[in-house]
């Protein structure tokens, strides 16, 4: 039998005999949801946010994603400036007292070679619309401990006045302090969960 590629034969390994996606649980402390935008027209601030959970369906064999899903806490958004965070916190930008959580949920998704675009809908301030994420699939492994993960990288980029984010200050030049198009940026490892040793299917 010829080589096979590490990454298949780890995959393969760790999977075998799973005709349905396994369920996995985010690992929050190995992940992270950040974001980017442009400040003065001239530069970038970047960001991200301490508190989240979520779970997904993943086939490595058949590469199909499903029911991915993502809560993160509105007020644990960190720029690394107290006093900004606590302005973005406000009503002026995502409401967090009214608006708690942030929400992402998707269906399915078929990937080719590992990359492929999910389609689901992002809940903001209590507005709901549908985005894309660009994912690529990173891989499987297990740690030291013995838990199995799998890891994604994905994108995507929306305009923050569709979710009522609306605050802006204008400058002399034309320009305007924050830019209206937010760059969401994912790096997601997750956790099989397990029950009596066997992959655990909601």
């Amino acid at each position: 039998m010829k080589n096979q590629p590490i990454g298949i034969t780890l995959s393969t390994l760790l999977f075998a005999g799973a005709a349905f996606g396994a369920q996995y649980k985010i690992d929050a402390s190995h992940s992270n949801i950040g974001f980017k935008v442009k400040h003065l027209a001239i530069s970038t601030v970047r960001g991200n946010f301490g508190q989240f959970e979520g779970t997904l369906e993943f086939n490595p064999e058949k590469q199909v994603l499903e029911n991915a899903k993502a809560t993160i806490v509105t007020k644990s958004i960190d720029t690394k400036e107290p006093k900004r965070d606590k302005h973005l916190a406000s009503e002026d930008f995502f409401g967090a007292e009214k608006h708690p959580k942030i929400t992402f949920d998707a269906k399915e998704a078929k990937l080719k070679k590992g990359k492929g675009k999910v389609k689901g809908n992002l809940t903001i301030k209590g507005v709901t619309k549908p985005v894309t994420l660009d994912i690529e699939y990173q891989g499987a492994a297990k740690d030291p401990w013995g838990n199995e993960k799998v890891a994604f990288t994905g994108s995507t980029t929306i305009n923050r006045k569709d979710f009522d984010i609306k605050w802006n200050e204008k400058l002399d030049n034309g320009g305007l302090v924050v830019s209206e198009e937010v760059d969401i940026i994912l790096d997601i490892e997750a956790n099989l969960v397990k029950t009596d040793n066997k992959s655990k299917k909601s």
